[in-house]
C-alpha cells in the first residue's frame, strides 16, 4: 500500500490533535518549521518539557556528595598539586606555623597506605598537615572533606578537588558512595587524611571522634596513624577570618589496627583515645604522658562535662597580649 502525502499544513493540525501541553506543541511547531528550511528560534533550544499530568524526574545534583573527583587523580591534576604542595603550601606554612614535628620514627614500620586521623580546630589544619605528611604519603595522598562545606557548588569543588585532592564526605554519616570511593582509593595504594570528629571545634575543645576512619579501616585492612595538631586554633579559629602567625606542634602516634571483632565504634573509640594521649604528650614529656596512659587518667580531648562558662575558663585565657596558663586544653 502507497503512503498518502501529508502536507506540512497537515501535520501541524495532526500534532495539535495530540494529548500534550502547549509547550510540546509550539516545540514540535518549530521542530517542523526548522525542517522546511525555517528560521531557528532560541525557543527551540530548551530542553524538552513534560507532559501534564506525569512527574518530572528528580534532577541529580551534581556538586556536593555526588561531586565526580577521578579527575582530581589524573596525571595533570596530581603534577599540578605537586607544584602547589611544595611552591606554595609548605613556605606559606613554614612563614605562619612554623611547624615542629615529633613522632615521625613512628611510621617507619608502615608499608602501605594509611589513614592519618587527626583532631581538628581550624582551616589551617588540611595545609598545614599536607606540609608534614612525610613521603611516601604525602604525594599519594586523598582528603576526606565536608561535602557541603567544600562541594557546595562548581567553584569550590573543583578547588578544593585540585589543590587539597579532597573527596566528598558526608558529616552526619558514611553514605555508600563516599565509603566505596575511600575503599577503592584506599585499595589503589592512596592514603587518607580526614578528621573523625566531623568539623572544626566550635569552643576550642575538641568533639567525639565519629566512626569513619574506624570503619574505613576495618573494611580495607589498613592501619590508623593517630595524629595530634597544636597550635592553629590560634592562627585561625572557627568564627575568624584573619590569620595570625603562631607556632606549631605536629605529633604523629603509632598506627592503630582493628582488632579482631572489634567493631567501628569501639575502634573509633580507640583512635580518640591515642589522640589524647598525643595531646597529653605534647603537653608535658614523653614520660608523663605513657604513666597518665597506663593508669587510664589521659585527659580527654573533650574538655570537662560542666557548663559552657566553665569549659571556656577551663581553656584560660587566650587574649593576644595576656600571658597564657601554663597548661591549657586542647590547645595545648
Amino acid at each position: 500500500m502507497s503512503r498518502i502525502p501529508v502536507t506540512s499544513k497537515q501535520g501541524t493540525e495532526l500534532v495539535k490533535r495530540l494529548p500534550v501541553n502547549k509547550a510540546v506543541v509550539a516545540s514540535a511547531g518549530k521542530a517542523g518549521a526548522m525542517a522546511l528550511g525555517r528560521k531557528l528560534t532560541p525557543a527551540t533550544l530548551r530542553p524538552p518539557t513534560v507532559p501534564d499530568g506525569v512527574e518530572p524526574l528528580p534532577v541529580e545534583s551534581k556538586v556536593g556528595a555526588n561531586y565526580d573527583t577521578e579527575w582530581a587523580r589524573s596525571y595533570p591534576a596530581r603534577a599540578a598539586r605537586v607544584l602547589l604542595v611544595e611552591g606554595v603550601v609548605r613556605p606559606a606554612m613554614d612563614l605562619l606555623a612554623t611547624p615542629t614535628v615529633k613522632g615521625l620514627d613512628r611510621l617507619d614500620d608502615i608499608d602501605g597506605p594509611v589513614v592519618f586521623a587527626a583532631n581538628h580546630h581550624s582551616h589551617v589544619d588540611t595545609p598545614l598537615l599536607l606540609s608534614v605528611i612525610p613521603e611516601p604519603w604525602r604525594h599519594h595522598l586523598f582528603i576526606g572533606a565536608a561535602a557541603d562545606y567544600f562541594f557546595g557548588n562548581r567553584v569550590t569543588s573543583t578547588l578544593s578537588a585540585l589543590v587539597i585532592g579532597a573527596i566528598p564526605i558526608e558529616r552526619t554519616k558514611v553514605t555508600r558512595t563516599s565509603a566505596d570511593q575511600a575503599a577503592e582509593l584506599l585499595a589503589d595504594g592512596w592514603s587518607m587524611l580526614i578528621f573523625p570528629e566531623g568539623g572544626r571545634s566550635p569552643d576550642g575543645w575538641g568533639q567525639a571522634f565519629r566512626g569513619g576512619a574506624a570503619y574505613l579501616s576495618s573494611r580495607c585492612g589498613v592501619p590508623v596513624v593517630p595524629v595530634h595538631v597544636e597550635g592553629t586554633g590560634r592562627i585561625l579559629r572557627k568564627g575568624k577570618n584573619v590569620p595570625r602567625r603562631t607556632p606549631t606542634t605536629v605529633t604523629f602516634g603509632r598506627p592503630v589496627v582493628a582488632e579482631d571483632g572489634e567493631d567501628s565504634r569501639r575502634l573509633a573509640a580507640r583512635i580518640e583515645t591515642a589522640v589524647a594521649e598525643l595531646a597529653d604528650e605534647a603537653a608535658s614529656d614523653w614520660w608523663q604522658a605513657r604513666r597518665r596512659a597506663a593508669a587510664g587518667q589521659t585527659p580527654s580531648l573533650q574538655g570537662p562535662g560542666a557548663g559552657a562558662w566553665r569549659r571556656t575558663w577551663a581553656l584560660g585565657d587566650r587574649k593576644p597580649g595576656r600571658r597564657r596558663p601554663k597548661r591549657a586544653w586542647p590547645e595545648l
